[in-house]
């Protein structure tokens, strides 16, 4: 199982969490491995050169939906070289800012936003990654001339917005939500569809005064443009199995995961609707990759 990020993130927790029991239920080993850069697009690259016998398999994040947009061109072409087996689990943002930022709600944010146009910062992970794409989306939705501060990784993103540096970000549940409850943080929504299990009092950003705006993070599987159907549909099958077993389950609530566990058609569906999205998002932002 090729992770397309580094270890100790979200995408390899689920595949450590998930390749032992999905050993048992396959009568062998999986063993997981790390291939990262790129966002994710190194991984992909082998996994779209494996052979399509269904002992390689791709754990991608949701850049997968994104790369096509952000790289000019990739080393593999990104709707012909993959089979969808499952989509795993969708995890919302969190909407947070620093607690002293004197808003209280996702309307008091755009209004503050309003007044004071090209004056208040977002951070993010990264030029390109899910948290910057979340505030790009908020931005050009309720047309906001906020700044973009992008930061390498999650967890200086995180340290500047605690320590008041830039006063927003878009962090993803597991990580946002201690913070919140510690108090360094303030929430003001979650991102998905409906509100989150792991924060039920906190509302939607849709709900709060942006219909329709939705983003998620998500973890699926990919094998090789190829695998036969018959060796598809065991492995989703077992995958979904290993996923709605109870502890794994329990750990994906904990971090404010949403389990799905698609069918392959479902996750190519889920996959072309989202890179149609983020192409108009990343066009309308000029968005290129770092």
């Amino acid at each position: 199982m090729i992770v397309t990020y580094p270890p100790g993130g979200g995408a390899d927790a689920m595949a450590r969490l998930i390749a032992p029991k999905l050993g048992e239920s396959l009568g062998q080993p999986v063993l997981v491995e790390n291939r990262a850069g790129a966002s994710g697009t190194i991984a992909a690259e082998l996994v779209a050169k494996a052979s399509p016998d269904g002992y390689t398999l791709m754990l991608d994040a949701a850049n997968h939906a994104v790369n096509p947009s952000l790289y000019p061109k990739l080393p593999y072409d990104p709707e012909k070289a993959f089979a969808p087996v499952t989509l795993l689990v969708l995890f919302p943002n969190m909407l947070v800012v620093h607690p002293g930022f004197p808003v209280n709600s996702v309307n008091e944010l755009i209004a503050k936003a309003r007044a004071e146009p090209g004056k208040i910062a977002f951070a993010s992970s990264g030029n390109g990654s899910a948290q910057h794409l979340a505030g790009e989306l908020f931005r050009q939705r309720a047309g906001l001339d906020m700044v973009h501060v992008p930061y390498k990784g999650g967890g200086p993103a995180l340290t500047d917005v605690m320590g008041g540096q830039v006063p927003i970000y878009f962090a993803n549940m597991a990580s946002g939500l201690p913070h919140v409850k510690s108090g360094k943080l303030k929430a003001l929504a979650t991102t998905g569809a409906k509100r989150s299990p792991a924060a039920p009092d906190l509302p939607t950003v849709a709900e709060s005064g942006m219909p329709g705006y939705q983003v998620y993070e998500w973890n699926a599987i990919f094998a090789p443009a190829g695998t036969a159907p018959a060796v598809i549909n065991r492995l989703q099958a077992d995958i979904a199995r290993v996923v709605k077993l109870p502890e794994v389950r329990e750990r994906m609530l904990a971090l404010g995961g949403e389990i799905v566990a698609s069918s392959p058609a479902d996750l190519g569906a889920w996959v072309r609707e989202q890179t149609a999205s983020w192409a108009k998002v990343v066009r309308a932002a000029n968005i290129k990759a770092e």
